[in-house]
């Protein structure tokens, strides 16, 4: 089965530790809707399965951005509608939109007669991920989130009224964010019984406005090891409270991990539609233009303007090592001896052994997986365990 990503490139106000790609101006909103639709279109036949001679049927839609829930319902419906007319859909999929607290609050009243939950519902999303990155103002500022802290608490109150299945993002490493604190936004996560959380440490990337304010000497350099700390919390916490922790910076109860994610991380195929979304069809990648101009005239001319990338035995062989030591499914060595050969598998052997000595890896029933110390580092682990130049 395969995935359809739609991304949504606008947002309200440029979060201070973002890279995605995305514009505040709301100006080609309609048109860029209209472009999204055409190219599912376009791209009606691109997940051929050549066994059957038709299309690989959908399991997952998810709306991702830059801030989906900026659209207004009714251009979501019209999204997920082209999706179902030109691709074979399962019964129930799952269907993401990715939303901002500020996104959602304003109808919380309930003093009209707009729900917007039960909007989501109608059109067929059956699940939300919410961006709440703090609990705290001083952390949500420091961000330059468009919502407060009071706007997430709110936000998640109704939300669980009307969505079982939510997913939120926390974000940590944040400076001045001692450990209490930190306990304190998991605790406060916690309290709304939320099933699954995503959480990532707050990276510092070029070219943002973050990025600036800290060679500026505003803003502290995050502490890795504060981070590390932080990280330790969350997967002990979790864990004492019935999450799985599925991939690095994922964590789900049971029968609650995101089928979209999970997708990425076990090789299936997807189809990325929108400007900067990025595509996989099991041997190559590809990825279209990052602007929003470009993007809509490519598609006003009927083009896809974007680059692909074959990968060679070698690029899947590295793919596999960092999704697999990323999730609780691990490094399959018989995989990696059937698929690659034995000259990679003497190689990944060879590069995990002082891993495994460390106690950072471990071998259980030949696959290759992080201890609870070496969970933190399996980026940094994956990396010394690639391959290079062998082709």
């Amino acid at each position: 089965m395969s995935g359809i990503y739609i991304h949504i490139p606008f947002c309200k106000q440029a979060c201070h530790y973002c890279d995605f790609h995305f514009s505040t101006s709301m100006k080609k909103k309609d048109e860029m809707v209209l472009a999204l639709a055409k190219e599912i279109e376009m791209r009606k036949s691109e997940l051929l399965d050549c066994a059957r001679s038709d299309n690989e049927i959908i399991e997952t839609i998810y709306f991702g951005g830059g801030t989906p829930s900026i659209l207004d319902v009714s251009d979501i419906k019209l999204l997920i509608d082209t999706v179902y007319k030109h691709f074979k859909v399962v019964e129930n999929p799952e269907i993401t939109v990715e939303a901002n607290p500020d996104d959602l609050s304003p109808d919380l009243s309930f003093q009209g007669t707009r729900n917007l939950f039960e909007e989501f519902k109608a059109i067929g999303v059956n699940r939300l991920s919410i961006g709440i990155q703090s609990f705290f103002e001083d952390d949500l500022k420091l961000m330059n989130r468009a919502h407060n802290s009071a706007e997430a608490k709110e936000c998640l109150e109704f939300a669980t009224k009307y969505f079982d299945n939510i997913s939120i993002d926390l974000i940590y490493g944040v400076p001045n964010m001692n450990n209490e604190k930190w306990l304190q936004n998991i605790e406060t996560a916690l309290s709304f019984n939320i099933p699954h959380i995503s959480s990532y440490a707050l990276t510092v990337e070029p070219k943002t406005a973050l990025h600036t304010f800290i060679q500026k000497g505003i803003i502290p350099q995050p502490d890795d090891e504060v981070a590390q700390e932080h990280f330790q919390i969350l997967v002990d916490k979790l864990s004492e409270n019935d999450f799985i922790h599925y991939e690095l910076s994922n964590f789900g109860k049971e029968n609650y991990f995101s089928k979209n994610n999970s997708s990425y991380w076990l090789g299936k195929k997807y189809i990325g539609i929108g400007p900067s979304a990025h595509s996989y069809d099991g041997q190559s990648r590809s990825w279209n233009v990052s602007n929003n101009s470009l993007y809509l005239k490519s598609i006003s001319e009927n083009k896809l303007s974007s680059e692909t990338e074959k990968l060679t035995q070698t690029d899947r062989y590295n793919e596999y090592v960092m999704t697999g030591l990323r999730t609780i499914w691990g490094i399959s060595l018989d995989r990696i001896e059937t698929e690659f050969g034995k000259t990679y598998l003497d190689y990944l052997n060879q590069q995990a052994e002082k891993y495994i000595e460390d106690h950072l890896l471990f071998v259980d029933e030949n696959i290759l997986r992080t201890t609870k110390k070496g969970k933190f580092l399996s980026d940094g682990i994956a990396s010394d365990l690639f391959l290079l130049n062998l082709e």
